[in-house]
């Protein structure tokens, strides 16, 4: 990752451990490595379907967290079945942990907006440091570094192709790639403003590109992950030329590209519920007591199944859900959730997990609740707004009088 500034010794651009970007995590694959982000059920890494092309699927998951350096194999990989390396479309592939992932590195949720265009987001990464001036810095034999930077998404990946044509030797189809630029604060370096139109000054200090080791890296609107990061590009048109050296090594005037999460979503739902283990299928599997363990994590399970009748067969039915403390503390007896479910064409039920943190500390058995609101393609029943199910943590460590 590059910026105005060197990455490697300011350290506004380190993505230190305690930050909030511990669930932002180096995948090694193969004699290479790229980044991935734990996404919000703790087991599945989401990367760059691009670094496991071609390869057995196995990787190593490296997370930094305030407790240290922790290495965790994938147990097994999914690409997203739709993933074109020419047009580097649907570059998206799911990593599963063979083991819980770290109580401190954090779970992220989808950003599930459609409004990416225009705002400015954070992305983290293991990308090679550098500067906008000199690109990357091919001196550096450092450890991977983890780096933070920030950007604009500016233009749609199809809206470019549209504009520059046989210029650009690729066709992303539309909606599904987020184009940001490399802003020096000249004119003759913004490129999306030269070759579309859009004019942007940059963020001065704060912007910055992606590097080689950035592949699979995200992007943030709000905290939650908007972007999956991808390519780099360095294009003109006739006299046209922003980059500052005309070549692809992340100076100024470049382009990078991220795919686009929101168009996803259906995939990687319905992925990661593929992956749970010993989910529940009917009411009758719900198990309301869970057992704590020793430690690492395991799932309690909630069930939420629509039983109305769809105006419309491809409508998407959603709900809002948070969990809530009863004598269970989030944090120390279970890990916090909260986000929307959508239910898509086909589903009439989706599960959602809850980790459950193991120790070996005796305690009384503790509850904590979820609740469900906001109904969107259906409700709850006349004057009824919340539903709230209840799961019963049971102590396995010893005896309380």
């Amino acid at each position: 990752m590059v910026a105005t500034a060197s990455y490697y010794t300011d350290p506004r651009y380190r993505a230190y451990p305690g930050s909030g970007y511990d669930g932002v995590v180096r995948v090694s694959v193969s004699g290479y490595y790229g980044t991935g982000v734990l996404l919000a059920d703790g087991r599945a890494v989401l990367t760059a379907a691009h670094l496991l092309a071609g390869t057995d699927g196995a990787a190593g998951v490296h997370f930094e967290t305030v407790a240290g350096l922790e290495s965790i194999a994938a147990g097994g990989a999914s690409l997203h079945p739709a993933y074109d390396p020419l047009s580097v479309d649907n570059d998206l592939a799911l990593l599963w942990l063979e083991s819980s992932a770290p109580l401190g590195a954090e779970r992220y949720s989808l950003y599930r907006g459609g409004d990416e265009l225009g705002r400015e987001f954070d992305f983290v990464g293991y990308g090679t440091p550098g500067t906008g001036m000199d690109g990357v810095l091919d001196s550096y034999a450092g450890d991977p570094l983890r780096l933070l930077a920030r950007n604009r998404f500016e233009a749609d990946g199809a809206e470019l192709k549209a504009a520059l044509g046989d210029f650009m030797g690729w066709a992303p189809d539309a909606g599904l790639q987020l184009i940001a630029d490399f802003d020096s604060g000249r004119i003759g370096n913004d490129a999306l403003g030269l070759l579309l139109s859009i004019q942007d000054p940059g963020l001065a200090e704060d912007e910055g590109l992606l590097t080689p080791g950035d592949s699979g890296g995200p992007a943030f609107l709000e905290g939650q992950l908007a972007g999956l990061a991808s390519y780099t590009a360095s294009l003109s048109r006739g006299v046209i030329a922003p980059d500052l050296d005309a070549e692809l090594n992340s100076t100024f005037g470049e382009l990078g590209a991220w795919q686009r999460l929101s168009a996803q979503q259906q995939w990687l739902d319905q992925s990661m519920r593929a992956g749970y283990p010993a989910a529940p299928a009917s009411p009758e599997e719900v198990r309301e007591l869970v057992v704590e363990g020793d430690d690492g994590t395991t799932y309690a399970y909630f069930l939420l199944r629509f039983t109305g009748v769809r105006q419309d067969p491809e409508q998407w039915l959603s709900v809002d859900y948070a969990t809530r403390d009863g004598l269970a503390r989030a944090g120390e007896d279970y890990l916090a959730v909260s986000g929307t479910l959508i239910l898509y064409p086909g589903e009439t039920q989706a599960v959602i997990p809850v980790e459950i943190v193991g120790d070996t500390v005796s305690e009384v058995d503790e509850m904590f609740y979820l609740d469900v609101c906001n109904p969107v393609g259906g409700s709850f029943g006349e004057g009824v707004a919340r539903l709230t199910a209840v799961r019963t943590i049971l102590d396995d460590d010893g005896w309380w009088a």
